[in-house]
């Protein structure tokens, strides 16, 4: 680990501090003109909503990566160790990606098995009332 004194320790705190800071505000000045709650933007465009989506997530990574970096002192350890704690992080990512997709085909696949039981239990119900229309006659 570097030795730094305890003014440049502290200033290098506080530079990290104020980009946070800097990065947050940005982070929510952009979340909330998507979703259009600042005043004198009524209708976004969706291409303006992809794009802040987009900054939102890369600054967030940025901050992340920061935070890794710097407060958790990983840009101080040896590359070995550095792995061994990103790696895993990377395949939760991974994870996260992948529940999404499969929760989204299963939501997807649940809207058809609702529409076929919704014919299904039709044709019985028109079944029935034919039969009961026979029965009577």
């Amino acid at each position: 680990m570097s030795t730094l004194s305890y003014e440049a320790s502290k200033k290098a705190v506080f530079r990290g501090f104020w980009l946070l800071f800097v990065l947050t505000l940005i982070e929510v000045v952009f979340s909330l003109m998507g979703k259009g709650h600042i005043p004198g933007i009524s209708r976004v465009p969706v291409w303006l909503l992809w794009t802040t989506s987009i900054i939102i997530i890369g600054l967030s990574l940025y901050k992340a990566y920061f935070i890794v970096f710097e407060f958790m002192h990983m840009k101080y350890e040896v590359k070995g160790l550095a792995m061994t704690v990103l790696l895993p992080t990377l395949l939760l990512v991974w994870a996260i990606i992948a529940f999404f997709q499969e929760g989204n085909a299963w939501k997807e696949r649940r809207a058809d098995v609702e529409a076929k039981d919704r014919i299904e239990v039709n044709d019985r119900v028109i079944g029935m009332r034919d039969s009961e229309t026979l029965e009577l006659q």
